[in-house]
């Protein structure tokens, strides 16, 4: 695979690609102040206003449609002396991430400080937006954001976010919000400490001498008793007395002309227009007209729209002499939006039934350009979804239907495809979006369509970047259906197609590569492939590429937390599955499987560590993720943590029930079917009927090492001692193993000692496995050991090395009882150590907001999500860190969080 090479060696993921989604140019108008046309007039006592707005965070301008207000603030925030930040907000901005994408974007632009980017719409975390908050407000001056046209906004969530970094960057940012309605924000609070300043529809209204002022602007001069009957009458609107100054300019008597309407705004607005039509060209107005379906347009763009080509000029032209039409910078346009709106239903009167037609023009040109999204958009509301979807798979993008931010918006407009859309493409997206709902069956009937039609298509290059996309998703079905071998055809394919398209084209979509290999990786996973496996997911976690890539990122990372526990590795394991937790809630991703899977992997480790409470509360929060029953990988390792749970609760019945994953794979699972197996076994055993324990074994191998020692462990209670040795030595043989197999197979060993009567060679052994457990703090496997470890434990020198961290503050719910109140194991459940009592330890007294701080990293928030929810600094959290890891003799956030909770601080 040229690029990327699943098989083996570094993956090339070129270090800028996507990190930058809104680069676009089509969008980088979004971010401009829009131009003051010839004819704008300065309103000074305005400005003075905005002026005194900076002494507040929270400005609100808001008046109705066309009152002046984007004008008189672009107008204002051009002679500004502080970093401005710009941003047009668009219907499309409703989801969480896209709105904080543009919005960083924007700040981004500005030279404000950069610290990260949401990779997913529905959400940004809250981690996220306290690093923002913590930035702003160190800066030594601040920065003003400029929200125009907020009425489009219309989420609660995002106001609530918005008014949380408000609130936290103190001094360093000054909001100020473009409106036409009342924003969501909480502005009761800031009236009521007087940091809010609001100007309002009477302020904008514009005043006899400033209408005076404004017609002269535009040729006219009227008498003052002329101009104030026109503002009685528009009652100062702006776009009235603009829309009336350029109809009265074609009049003979602009002054009887001006007097021969009274109406509301949209009357008026109605009247005006057709006036100012009726003096343009036949040119000029069809031209008007035909440009309203878009947002923003070039000459080019409008010469395809008019099939002429004169729009270059005639755009010159209305700019020059009409103050509806905005210039925004390399060579783009668009119209006032109120403009816009009278002139799109102007054009269904007048041209009734070709606005369809105009959608799907613009579609083909910008298809051509390289606008992508606005390609897929105009071509859907031209209802070409072949089209949409041709485009879309051609561009190499489908991934984005999995990954991104324009994930959720692509998904909404697909949703409308109509059954007449029949080309590979359109299967091609039924396809990914079957399999992203996990409707495995529907989602391969339609990948069999498209690749069977294009088996059928001649042999062109032009097929590839489809061929590609089917590699997608044939690796994402094999990964769903447990089949690695489909899995790994998929990769071969892939690299055989990456030749066949330029770099340019796949380096524009690292999110393909990434998706791709995160498939493969699970699918090998699946197998039990933990080296092939753990190659490709290493590169996807490493590779950079911005928010289309924090997907694989976030699953990668989950991916190879479970491969290290699975291994024997807990503490290498938590510290990845806090990776890929962190990861995701950093990006503001919605939960994907990733997510899910660290948080599994936490809970495990918390299990083993004997902190059932924690994995009880991780374990639930798994189970509010999205259904993930067609994933064979997370499926079954949530059955692992919940069986291995309620096992050490004493609900063995219950264990046993969640030790069988409800997974169908073409692939048995050797991992999955191994922890099956032991638990399983175990529930046996605590019946008190070995033989049918020992029978449940007969399928676990050393290739499994937990799985392995808990099963030799389980043979030693049996009394088959010689099977539990050939279980330790087959995992030997496999080589070198986490400290979880070390721990576990030298209890064993200890346990076959103790039976011949070898007590020192016990009490080594227990020895050593109390020196490896303790670094990882693996409890777990002594307070299942049974009562034979108890005077081995009581012995001076062992009891020393358990005494602070093993035998002190046992843990709630360890499993001594079975659900109907027998005791679980070998008959006979642990009970306290006999021997001289541990040690007391030092009293450790700890402050109520060192306190604070700890229960906040229990909850894994991060240092930036701390100080906001505690409103105090980041640095004074780092200074109550500190001093608690010097109190709790600690120096890392998770030993702390656990000394804290044997100390009863927590």
């Amino acid at each position: 695979m040229r690029g990327v090479d699943i098989s083996g060696g570094p993956a090339r993921v070129p270090a800028d690609a996507g990190t930058d989604p809104l680069g676009d140019p089509y969008l980088r108008t979004r971010f401009a102040l829009p131009a003051r046309p010839p004819t704008f007039l300065r309103r000074q006592r305005l400005v003075v206003r905005l002026d005194q707005a900076l002494r507040t965070p929270l400005t609100v301008v808001n008046g109705p449609a066309g009152a002046g207000k984007t004008l008189l603030t672009a107008d204002w925030a051009t002679h500004l002396r502080l970093p401005l930040a710009w941003l047009t907000i668009e219907a499309g901005d409703q989801r969480p991430g896209v709105f904080w994408a543009y919005v960083f974007e924007s700040l981004r632009r500005c030279g404000a400080p950069a610290v990260g980017a949401p990779a997913h719409p529905g959400g940004v975390g809250r981690g996220l937006l306290s690093s923002l908050a913590a930035e702003l407000e160190g800066r030594d001056r601040p920065v003003v954001l400029v929200l125009d046209e907020f009425e489009r906004m219309a989420s609660a969530e995002v106001a609530e976010q918005l008014e949380f970094v408000l609130h936290h960057a103190g001094r360093g940012l000054r909001l100020v919000l473009v409106t036409r309605t009342e924003p969501l924000l909480p502005l009761h609070r800031y009236r009521a400490t007087d940091t809010l300043t609001e100007i309002r529809g009477a302020e904008l209204s514009f005043t006899p001498e400033e209408a005076g002022a404004l017609l002269r602007l535009h040729g006219l001069r009227l008498p003052p008793h002329a101009a104030s009957a026109l503002v009685d009458r528009t009652r100062g609107w702006a776009a009235g007395l603009r829309l009336s100054a350029l109809a009265a300019r074609e009049s003979a008597d602009p002054e009887k002309y001006l007097k021969e309407f009274e109406a509301d705004h949209s009357t008026v607005a109605d009247f005006l227009l057709a006036e100012v039509l009726k003096g343009r060209t036949e040119e000029e107005q069809d031209l008007l007209l035909r440009v309203s379906v878009l947002d923003r347009f070039s000459p080019d763009l409008a010469d395809a729209l008019t099939l002429r080509t004169d729009a270059g000029p005639l755009l010159a032209g209305l700019h020059r002499e009409n103050a509806f039409i905005e210039r925004l910078g390399h060579s783009w346009y668009r119209l006032h939006p109120l403009f816009r709106e009278i002139l799109r239903a102007r054009l269904r009167e007048r041209l009734p039934g070709v606005e369809q037609e105009l959608h799907l023009r613009a579609a083909w040109w910008l298809r051509r350009s390289g606008f992508l999204p606005e390609t897929l958009a105009h071509g859907a509301a031209g209802g070409d979804f072949d089209l949409a979807a041709g485009a879309l798979v051609d561009n190499l993008a489908i991934g984005q239907l999995f990954t991104g931010l324009r994930s959720d918006a692509l998904a909404q407009l697909f949703a409308g495809m109509v059954p007449e859309a029949r080309s590979p493409a359109s299967d091609l997206v039924r396809a990914a979006g079957a399999l992203a709902r996990r409707e495995v069956d529907h989602g391969l009937h339609r990948l069999r369509r498209a690749e069977d039609r294009l088996s059928d298509a001649e042999d062109s290059p032009d097929l590839a970047a489809a061929r590609l996309s089917c590699t997608l998703l044939e690796a994402l079905a094999a990964r769903l259906t447990g089949c690695p071998p489909r899995a790994e055809r998929a990769a071969a394919t892939a690299e055989e197609l990456r030749r066949e398209l330029p770099d340019q084209l796949l380096d524009e979509h690292p999110e393909l590569t990434g998706l791709l290999m995160t498939h493969v990786g699970s699918a090998r996973l699946w197998e039990g492939r933990f080296d092939d496996a753990r190659a490709v997911l290493l590169r996807v976690a490493g590779a950079r590429g911005g928010s289309a890539t924090v997907l694989p990122r976030a699953e990668s990372m989950g991916h190879l937390a479970l491969i290290d526990y699975l291994g024997g590795w807990p503490g290498r394991a938590e510290r990845r599955a806090l990776a890929a937790v962190s990861e995701a809630e950093r990006a503001g991703l919605p939960q994907p499987p990733g997510a899910g899977l660290g948080r599994l992997v936490l809970a495990a480790v918390a299990v083993d560590r004997q902190e059932l409470d924690r994995a009880r509360a991780l374990l639930d929060e798994t189970a509010r993720l999205p259904a993930q029953e067609h994933d064979p990988v997370p499926t079954a390792g949530r059955a692992i943590v919940a069986s291995r749970l309620l096992l050490d609760e004493g609900t063995t019945d219950a264990a046993a029930e969640a030790a069988e994953p409800a997974v169908s794979a073409a692939v048995a699972s050797p991992w999955a079917e191994s922890h099956t197996a032991v638990v399983r076994s175990a529930v046996c055993l605590a019946d008190n009927r070995p033989d049918d324990a020992v029978r449940l074994l007969h399928g676990v191998s050393g290739s499994q090492p937990v799985s392995a020692v808990e099963a030799a462990a389980i043979q030693a209670a049996a009394g088959r001692s010689r099977a539990a040795a050939e279980l330790l030595d087959a995992v030997r043989a496999e080589g070198r193993t986490g400290p979880a197999v070390s721990v576990g197979a030298a209890l064993v060993r200890a346990r076959a000692a103790q039976d011949a009567g070898d007590t020192a060679t016990a009490r080594r052994c227990v020895a050593h496995a109390l020196l490896d457990a303790r670094r990882e703090r693996l409890r777990r496997p002594f307070l299942r050991a049974g009562d034979w470890i108890e005077p081995l434990l009581a012995t001076p020198s062992v009891h020393e090395l358990a005494e602070d961290w093993l035998l002190s503050g046992r843990p709630r719910g360890n499993g001594r009882t079975r659900e109907d109140g027998r005791p679980r194991g070998n008959g006979r459940p642990p009970r306290a150590v006999p021997g001289p009592g541990p040690a007391p330890l030092a009293p450790v007294e700890l402050s109520a907001r060192e306190r604070d701080v700890l229960r906040r990293l229990a909850r894994l928030m991060t240092t930036e999500e701390i100080a906001a929810d505690l409103y105090v600094s980041v640095n004074t959290v780092k200074t109550h860190l500190k001093s608690t890891y010097r109190k709790l003799a600690v120096n890392r956030r998770g030993d702390a969080v656990h000394r804290a909770r044997e100390l009863g601080q927590l």
